[in-house]
């Protein structure tokens, strides 16, 4: 378990490093409360032991910065017990209102501080398991269940915060949307679970051309969606026209090389996507103008010629 001992005392922070790792716990101490607070976010301990008198900033005021801190993220929780050197009832009243959940004698028998590991090393267990079921099942929100790709909730949640980071930086934004050419046609001829499958592919493809351009934590720079039904649509945060151009050619070549046969899409045969592009160089007003303009340029694409790009740039 990770231990952050929070203990201005070289002495008794020594000492009870000591006891905690033979126990077999990692220990990672603070000496004053405002270091125990930057050491909780950075560390991400499994508890926190945190004497109550403490230079600069005491043990009750960094609990209550760090249920603060805690308040603000989902399923985040961390139990603090608090250190004294002595039992009194008004310093247990203080402990829980500042956010405590117990308190512990700094000289505790042996046997005491054992017991309570144990009770935290469970604690920390169900914790960890809790964090990880909330994960998935916040990835299953946000995740469209045929192609894997972020859904249109997701997405537009993401391009919110996307779109007033970049107006606040006067930085360049795109968006590129992209159509099946004759979706319709394919999955009246080879039936929708063909269609399904047909789905799946251009997602994979169009997740593959953004991952090849700005890694696999590209989220925040280029988020690839599920728009609705056969459309697709990518969030280019930061980027220019220039680039985004540059993707939906690779995009229309790496979907032209999967040949998978459309036989109603002439005169290819093959699955191919019409891609419309807005961006603009630097951000302002409101997105969903951009939005517009994208969709625009993706009905101009169908409408002349399909596999092919049609862009905007402001």
């Amino acid at each position: 378990m990770k231990i952050l001992l929070a203990e201005d005392s070289r002495s008794l922070a020594a000492a009870m490093q000591a006891r905690l790792s033979a126990l077999g716990h990692d220990v990672i101490v603070a000496r004053d409360g405002i270091e125990a607070v930057d050491r909780y976010c950075q560390q991400g301990p499994d508890l926190i032991l945190m004497d109550i008198e403490m230079p600069s900033t005491n043990g009750f005021e960094a609990a209550s910065r760090i249920r603060a801190i805690e308040a603000a993220q989902k399923w985040a929780w961390t139990p603090i017990i608090f250190l004294t050197a002595y039992d009194s009832l008004s310093n247990l009243i203080q402990a829980i209102e500042a956010g405590g959940d117990d308190y512990l004698t700094k000289m505790a028998p042996e046997g005491v501080l054992e017991a309570k590991m144990r009770a935290m090393e469970r604690i920390a267990r169900m914790r960890r398991g809790l964090i990880e079921a909330n994960r998935r099942l916040e990835q299953m929100a946000n995740r469209d269940g045929l192609t894997g790709l972020a859904n249109r909730r997701y997405m537009d949640h993401a391009t919110d915060e996307a779109w007033f980071r970049a107006c606040h930086l006067g930085s360049p934004f795109a968006i590129m949307m992209l159509d099946v050419d004759r979706f319709k046609n394919y999955n009246d001829h080879y039936g929708h679970l063909a269609g399904d499958d047909c789905l799946r592919a251009i997602g994979r493809t169009l997740e593959a051309v953004v991952t090849d351009a700005f890694g696999v934590a590209a989220s925040r720079t280029a988020l690839p969606a599920r728009y609705g039904g056969e459309e697709f649509a990518v969030i280019l945060a930061g980027q220019t026209w220039e680039v985004a151009n540059a993707m939906a050619d690779r995009l229309l070549q790496a979907v032209m090389r999967q040949a998978l046969p459309h036989a109603l899409n002439p005169p290819w045969q093959i699955v191919t996507v019409s891609v419309g592009i807005a961006a603009i160089a630097q951000a302002r007003d409101e997105v969903a103008d951009l939005f517009r303009r994208a969709d625009a340029c993706l009905y101009q694409a169908k409408q002349s010629g399909r596999n092919r790009i049609v862009s905007d740039r402001i």
